[in-house]
């Protein structure tokens, strides 16, 4: 089934679980999540302590596994391309350990796109074997953890 704007309004949960319509896109939903993602945090994260961000990032998550397993269930397809939650969701965390600048934050972007592409080991095990929500959710946690590692070796070559 191909996502629809009607179906997109017809349940809370799918429209987080779509990215707020950005999955809705019919070419790279995925970069377009994300791209949204990027956007939002600003907005996000400006008001609030980093404790609290940290407890926003770890609802979010929780809340994605419930959003994207009833979308994903809808759907037919359990992590269907236009479930982009798990893409805002993790290059918020990625922005969050990122140095504040807009070529470190798009050198985030580039590298959380090209790992959640890409998807090297363990990504793709945890990919094909980890099912609904809890899977959706959880391979782009570890996508976003290469970015980071490969940020913190670029600050460290850089700095």
């Amino acid at each position: 089934m191909k996502p629809t704007l009607r179906f997109l309004m017809s349940d809370p949960a799918h429209f987080i679980a779509l990215g707020f319509g950005s999955g809705l896109m019919p070419k790279g939903p995925g970069t377009a999540g994300t791209l949204v993602g990027w956007l939002l945090f600003p907005f996000v994260r400006a008001p609030l302590s980093d404790s609290l961000f940290g407890g926003l990032l770890l609802a979010s998550f929780l809340f994605g596994i419930l959003a994207c397993e009833r979308t994903g269930r809808a759907l037919g397809v359990a992590d269907h391309g236009g479930i982009v939650w798990d893409e805002i969701v993790a290059i918020w965390l990625v922005l969050w350990l990122t140095p504040p600048t807009l070529a470190w934050q798009a050198t985030a972007f580039v590298l959380f796109r090209f790992f959640d592409i890409v998807k090297p080991p363990p990504i793709r095990w945890v990919d094909e074997r980890t099912r609904g929500g809890l899977g959706v959710m959880f391979d782009d946690l570890l996508a976003a953890g290469y970015t980071l590692l490969m940020l913190a070796l670029l600050v460290r070559l850089i700095a």
